[in-house]
């Protein structure tokens, strides 16, 4: 069968194009995407081409398929896996394989597999591994989204703290404790605030801060402090950009005892640095950020490091379980990944949106597969309704679920705009 699909060629060489896929085997499965998030990696991998780990020697003329956080639903089930899944089922994947100890993944290393494509082939790989999730929500949307979301839990999951006098590391945040959250109004920040309020483990407080006083408001009306009070938590949105002492008056806020874990959302040494300085006794700092300087270093505090004892460390990506986790909570309701979402748009301007993404502002960009649509953010839903009326009906549905995009929005486009 034909689909199309943006592939990688090269170096800043991305092309949307159609195809013929091959007949799947009995360890395979075919699939139809529906939904992929662009994530700042795809396009990290399409400006360096061949010279990115994951993407292969061979690229030029065997093109991979870009995305890795997609969404979608079973065409049709190899002979092997028949007992297992169904014409039907939704799905996610977990991208990160590492299978065998090979750097390959979908959305960077495979000719026939990942998310910028109408349809894919699942290879035995990711069978093997278990990797194959199904999910049981409405909407494709939280699925795709569920590998972002995947990270912030395994974030949440790796921090670690000790017992005096005893070699125990006790993974995950302290409950009840104190967490900040800095440079954290963006998307993933917004992930990590929502599973704060929503975990089975939760912190006392929550101190998120951000220099966009824009960003912070927007946070703010979507996670309120009403809303936190019901999960037992004090939630504190702050803009640093006027703030004399950073440090100081963020301990203020906890009574100056320090904070038990500390989260680094944006790759920026000030940051690093004030994440330092908060951490209170047997504090863990992570820094999420992922930095594409090599050289970027920060000053810790070493006598507290030895004394306190603070602890200093960082994650990447989530496993699996995270991954199973974030799908179970979204499908119960306790997660909404939609806060992260701020641009929908179609296969036809997924090219576009990878390459220019650094410079789009707002949150994750959501393209639809089946569909051909300009990218467009959720605001602007409403001007381009005055003259196609299918804009406005969305607008509508958006505004009725507090300018966010949901399973009903979804619906709508997928009825509607669908080639």
């Amino acid at each position: 069968m034909k689909t199309r699909a943006v592939r990688i060629y090269g170096e800043n060489d991305l092309r949307m194009e159609e195809f013929e896929l091959p007949e799947i085997k009995d360890d395979e499965i075919l699939a139809r995407i529906v939904s992929n998030s662009i994530c700042m990696s795809t396009y990290k991998a399409v400006i360096q081409g061949a010279r990115h780990k994951r993407v292969p020697d061979d690229v030029a003329e065997n093109p991979t398929i870009t995305g890795h956080e997609f969404a979608g639903e079973i065409i049709k089930v190899g002979k092997k896996w028949q007992e297992q899944f169904k014409p039907g089922d939704k799905f996610a994947v977990q991208p990160a394989l590492n299978y065998k100890g090979s750097p390959y993944a979908p959305g960077y290393s495979y000719k026939y597999f990942g998310g910028n494509t109408e349809y894919t082939i699942i290879p035995q790989e990711v069978m093997e591994l278990g990797y194959l999730l199904k999910y049981e929500g409405e909407g494709f949307y939280e699925a795709s989204l569920s590998e972002p979301m995947s990270c912030i839990l395994g974030g949440y999951h790796a921090v670690y703290h000790t017992e005096s006098n005893n070699y125990i590391h006790k993974m995950g945040i302290v409950e009840g404790g104190k967490l900040a959250l800095l440079g954290a109004a963006g998307p993933m920040g917004l992930g990590a605030v929502d599973y704060a309020l929503h975990a089975e483990r939760r912190p006392s407080v929550v101190v998120v801060t951000d220099i966009n006083q824009e960003r912070l408001d927007r946070a703010a009306s979507l996670f309120t402090q009403e809303e936190a009070k019901k999960q037992g938590v004090e939630l504190h949105f702050v803009n640093t950009a006027e703030m004399e002492d950073v440090p100081k008056e963020l301990n203020d806020l906890v009574g100056g005892e320090g904070y038990d874990d500390v989260f680094v959302y944006a790759p920026v040494r000030e940051l690093a640095e004030q994440g330092d300085q908060i951490l209170g006794k047997d504090g863990c700092m992570n820094f999420f950020a992922g930095p594409s300087d090599k050289e970027l270093s920060a000053e810790f505090n070493l006598y507290n490091i030895h004394y306190s004892p603070t602890h200093i460390m960082g994650s990447t990506g989530g496993n699996d379980d995270d991954m199973r986790e974030s799908l179970k909570m979204s499908a119960e309701g306790k997660l909404n990944p939609a806060t992260m979402i701020t641009h929908i748009g179609g296969l036809d301007s997924a090219a576009d949106t990878i390459q220019n993404l650094p410079g789009i502002p707002g949150g994750k960009k959501l393209i639809y597969t089946s569909i051909d649509m300009e990218l467009t953010a959720l605001d602007d839903f409403t001007k381009k309704g005055e003259e196609d009326p299918r804009y406005a009906d969305l607008a509508e549905i958006i505004a009725k679920n507090n300018g966010l995009w949901s399973a009903e929005a979804e619906k709508y486009l997928l009825e509607n705009f669908t080639k």
